[in-house]
C-alpha cells in the first residue's frame, strides 16, 4: 500500500519539523512545506497531498482563508487545522469554512495521529 502523503503549512519551522518527525514514524510521507498560505496553494497544486495539515495563524494568507481557497479548487481536499487558538470563536469559523478537525497547539501525538487516521478514510 503506497505512503499517504502530507503537505505541512506552517510558518514555524519548528512545528514543521515536529509534524514531520511524528507522522513519518508512523507510516506517512511528508512531501511538502509551506511557511505561508500562497506557497501552500502553489505547491498543492505542484503536489497534489492526500492531507494538509495547516496553521491558521500565519503572515499573508492565513489557514482558515487558504483552506477556503484550497477547498474552491478541490471540494475532497483533506485538511486538519492547528492553531494556539482554539476557543468557541475559532472552532466556529473553523467549521463555517466546512472543516471538521482543529487540534491544539502544542498538540498531543496520539490526537494529531488519530485525527490523521479519520482523515485517510
Amino acid at each position: 500500500m503506497d505512503k499517504v502523503t502530507i503537505m505541512v503549512v506552517d510558518d514555524s519551522p519548528f512545528a514543521s519539523k515536529q509534524i514531520q518527525d511524528v507522522v513519518e514514524e508512523n507510516g506517512y510521507e511528508v512531501i511538502a512545506y509551506a511557511q505561508n498560505g500562497e506557497e501552500g496553494l502553489k505547491l498543492y497544486d505542484e503536489y497534489h497531498p492526500d492531507i494538509v495539515i495547516m496553521d491558521i495563524i500565519m503572515p499573508g494568507i492565513d489557514g482558515l482563508e487558504t483552506a477556503q481557497m484550497l477547498m474552491k479548487k478541490n471540494p475532497e481536499v483533506k485538511i486538519m487545522m492547528l492553531s494556539s487558538l482554539c476557543d468557541a470563536g475559532t472552532l466556529e469559523e473553523v467549521r463555517n469554512v466546512g472543516l471538521k478537525y482543529l487540534i491544539p497547539k502544542p498538540w498531543e501525538d496520539d490526537v494529531l495521529l488519530a485525527t490523521l487516521e479519520l482523515l485517510k478514510k
